[in-house]
């Protein structure tokens, strides 16, 4: 019987089978920010056992409250500073920061085949480069950080096959809502997903990020895409010196692609050439309605942001809606570039003086509106339109709404002051 990615991937990795189907794994990278890895230091030096397996594999960042808005904050922050230091840790700090999951691709900390834990629900994301990322708690955190390994249960594969041509206006973020609708948030529980077909192997690896990121919105332990040209392109820049060309690195990476005769939970034929703009209606990821059926909801603010579109190509796709346009005067517009990469090539391509000729406020990069931490939670009864992945309830803040939904929906809605198509604007 062939393999699947994530089989693949565990054989490889397996240091210990301690109980029928659990297997402990060899990481390939552990990523930390001042959220949760504080408390897992913390943990780790009261046990006396403040040491980390290998420093040249755990990165870290400050990204969620940045910089610090409070005393709370600034510990977090101080903690992490400083273990990182004594370690000898890679450590963005406040200026060279962004959101983890949109820096930790950018500097080329990920390869197919890898092994990624983080104490951080949407470490999935990293998937999108064929590795197996998922994220943990806080004892498996520490347990990564001393020992560099991590236990999972060998998960079962959904392979989900994405055919047809999309219509204007229809982007990744509209793809992975129309997936999370069909298999509802708890689909994919204990399960990984396989991003496969034609659509997706045209997508950018940002793009991918985006379908990857919210694997775990349908439950997913992560979600995977192939690794082909595209990944090897993107990540030239880190490995072209272990490669005598691309297509060495190429034929070296397709190793991490499934078998054609691999063992699948399920295989779901997606067929998206009919598909339109998509947006959440309720607390749930996979409430999930056209556009069309929501457009005229009035937002109070729009947020173009996040580990999910916060990349340098959301942008792009937003600025090209909102060139030469206002927002309503009824909206709050906030843009958060994911990253510094990403902040750098806005303001040099012009896209920051469209956001703010157009009203919006641009921030430093960080995901603190996302969920309700900084730059932007609601006030109670609010209702935000925002390119983050999670509209659960007081998620962007207590007694608010969060309407999911892609850069291009969210740009359109701004200039409208309700949800509406993208399309309506172009040109």
């Amino acid at each position: 019987m062939g393999k699947t990615v994530a089989e693949k991937i565990f054989d490889a990795h397996v240091v210990d089978n301690p109980y029928q189907d659990v297997f402990v794994l060899s990481l390939d990278r552990v990523f930390c920010h001042e959220i949760t890895t504080p408390i897992a230091i913390n943990d780790l030096v009261a046990r006396g056992k403040d040491r980390v397996f290998d420093a040249s594999k755990i990165k870290a960042v400050i990204d969620h409250v940045t910089p610090a808005k409070d005393t709370k904050t600034a510990i977090q922050g101080k903690i992490l500073r400083d273990w990182s230091r004594k370690h000898g840790i890679e450590f963005f700090d406040v200026g060279r920061n962004g959101v983890c999951h949109a820096i930790f691709p950018e500097k080329g900390f990920v390869r197919p085949g890898f092994t990624v834990i983080m104490g951080d629900s949407h470490t999935c994301t990293h998937g999108a480069f064929g590795a197996f990322a998922a994220g943990v708690g806080t004892t498996d955190l520490e347990v990564g950080i001393l020992k560099g390994v991590c236990a999972f249960k060998k998960p079962e594969t959904i392979k989900i096959n994405v055919t047809g041509t999309l219509k204007e206006g229809v982007y990744a973020k509209d793809v992975i809502l129309a997936i999370i609708a069909k298999l509802g948030v708890n689909g994919a529980t204990n399960k990984v997903i396989e991003f496969a077909g034609p659509v997706v192997e045209s997508f950018s690896m940002e793009s991918r990020l985006t379908l990857s990121n919210m694997a775990v919105e349908a439950g997913a332990t992560s979600g995977i895409c192939y690794p082909d040209m595209t990944t090897v392109e993107y990540l030239w820049p880190f490995i072209k010196d272990d490669f005598s060309d691309k297509e060495a690195a190429l034929e070296e990476y397709s190793k991490w692609l499934p078998d054609d005769d691999a063992d699948y939970a399920d295989v779901i034929e997606l067929d998206v050439s009919e598909l339109e703009p998509l947006v959440t209606y309720g607390y749930k990821p996979d409430q999930v309605k056209t556009v069309r059926e929501m457009e005229g909801t009035p937002v109070d603010q729009v947020y173009i942001g996040s580990c999910t579109n916060g990349r340098i190509e959301d942008l792009r796709i937003a600025a090209s809606i909102l060139k030469g346009k206002k927002i309503a005067d009824t909206v709050r517009g906030i843009v958060s570039p994911a990253s510094p990469g990403a902040y750098a090539l806005a303001l040099k391509e012009g896209l920051l003086e469209v956001f703010m000729e157009a009203g919006f406020s641009v921030t430093n990069p960080t995901c603190g509106a996302c969920l309700g931490m900084s730059n932007g939670v609601l006030a109670p009864g609010e209702v935000a339109a925002s390119t983050t992945n999670r509209n659960f309830n007081g998620r962007m803040g207590k007694g608010g709404m969060v309407h999911l939904m892609s850069p291009a929906t969210a740009a359109a809605t701004a200039i409208e002051g309700k949800i509406c198509n993208s399309p309506l604007f172009k040109g």
